[in-house]
């Protein structure tokens, strides 16, 4: 999929995502009509773009990549890359201060310089991603590190419909 030029957003046709940073909501959209809903986890600093902020980015992005496809609900990555773990109670019990990035990842490039791209601003260099989070964490409430943290089931859903280069806005 062809990342759309900024005067295109929001798109009038095709699969596009928004993330309201305030409600704490992500709605798929299918060009102008709403596909579905979901609670999430923003970050607990609130909204905002600097590296080392600990907040969620605003402004349009796109899907740079989808992680973990044929891995089990569960899979605990560091790094992008799978550790060989799935998430149980007795594994989150051994490691109390882990911040669980679970199931799958889609990870976010920023499309608007200097706001979300480049230098200081970079939401990709961030590492922002949208993933997975275990059960016992609250949706609805900001508590993250800057992600976008959605139960494993939304997030299945959504790694089948969005593609790399679905575009995302993020507001608050």
């Amino acid at each position: 999929m062809r990342t759309p030029l900024l005067t295109e957003l929001p798109p009038e046709a095709g699969l596009w995502l928004e993330i309201d940073i305030a409600a704490q909501r992500l709605t798929v959209w299918q060009g102008r009509e709403v596909e579905w809903q979901c609670e999430v986890s923003t970050a607990a600093n609130g909204s905002g773009e600097e590296e080392g902020s600990g907040a969620t980015p605003r402004g349009w992005h796109y899907l740079r990549a989808a992680i973990g496809a044929g891995n089990p609900p569960g899979t605990v990555y560091r790094g992008r890359r799978p550790t060989g773990e799935v998430y149980s109670e007795a594994l989150a019990a051994e490691h109390p201060g882990r911040d669980w990035i679970l199931t799958r990842i889609l990870w976010l490039g920023g499309l608007e310089p200097g706001r979300n791209r480049g230098g200081r601003f970079d939401s990709q260099r961030r590492y922002i991603y949208l993933h997975g989070t275990p059960p016992s964490e609250p949706m609805g409430v900001p508590r993250s590190h800057g992600c976008i943290r959605v139960r494993d089931f939304d997030l299945l859903a959504l790694f089948e419909l969005a593609n790399p280069g679905t575009p995302v806005w993020l507001h608050d």
